[in-house]
């Protein structure tokens, strides 16, 4: 018999995650259409260069403490690349238009990112108890909770978790931490759920501007980021069963890949896949 080929008929959304619960806040049509329509977008070269830094972040940690050097991290920048391209080798389009010098630059760019962060964290003094963990809960609600940690750390001696999430942008201006740090008190609330702590520190590292910026979340924050998710999916729930999923503008829509089905930009999106449901609930 051979393999279908028929496309995943188009479901409700079940669980959330960080990213996605950042697209409904940001644009409630974004999140729809990644989510329920699945439209494709292009990759990028940013995006790519961000999934090969964290993949050498991640793996430097497999050899001895004494042998997480700059340049060894340097060092494996071609091969996670190398390792990435085999897994998904549509990404060589990204340089297929420039002459090879593109490439290069890129790589070197990447690996100027995994030098910075020998800046702002010694290796050689980490031991993490996680590494790209992912982490799963059910809120009362029914609601799931999901996603992946970049790393966890456990202290030895006081059992203190530290969630940290390593970024290849620059920090945000304070007015605008609020969202970076939403994810991270999204993986504490689920940590806590999951294993009876609520994390000491939640740590985010800039790569692209240097920084590191560090919160300590309380049991009252945590359970007000419950509250919030809960009233979030709510909002998902009511937009799914109505189909009214209204563009939300603003500055990120420069790099948004659907304005060409985005209302604000002149266009429709494609035909809404899933049953309608009126006030009186019936489809």
């Amino acid at each position: 018999m051979g393999t279908s080929t028929e496309a995943v008929p188009p479901r409700p959304p079940s669980s959330l995650s960080p990213s996605r619960a950042a697209d409904f806040m940001r644009c409630p049509l974004l999140y729809r259409l990644r989510v329920i329509d699945k439209l494709p977008e292009k990759p990028s070269q940013a995006a790519t260069r961000g999934t090969v830094v964290h993949a050498v972040l991640e793996r430097l940690f497999d050899v001895p403490a004494v042998e997480r050097t700059a340049d060894r991290a340097r060092a494996m920048v071609p091969g996670q690349w190398q390792r990435l391209l085999e897994e998904r080798p549509e990404l060589s389009e990204l340089f297929a238009a420039e002459d090879g010098q593109g490439l290069a630059q890129w790589l070197e760019e990447a690996a100027r990112l995994v030098e910075r962060w020998f800046s702002l964290e010694d290796p050689t003094r980490l031991e993490p108890a996680e590494r790209e963990l992912y982490v799963e809960t059910e809120l009362e609600s029914g609601l799931t909770l999901r996603g992946y940690i970049d790393r966890l750390d456990v202290a030895a001696a006081s059992g203190d978790l530290r969630v940290v999430d390593y970024k290849t942008g620059k920090a945000p201006r304070p007015e605008y931490a609020d969202e970076a740090l939403f994810q991270m008190k999204f993986y504490a609330l689920v940590l806590w759920r999951l294993r009876g702590v609520v994390p000491r520190r939640l740590q985010l590292v800039y790569l692209g501007s240097g920084e590191v910026l560090t919160y300590d979340p309380s049991e009252a924050e945590l359970r007000a980021v419950g509250r919030k998710l809960e009233a979030l999916w709510e909002a998902i729930r009511r937009a799914t069963e109505s189909g009214d999923w209204r563009p939300r503008p603003s500055r990120l829509c420069d790099w948004c890949d659907h304005q060409a089905v985005c209302p604000s930009f002149g266009g429709t999106p494609p035909p809404y896949p899933l049953p309608v449901v009126g006030k009186n609930g019936e489809s």
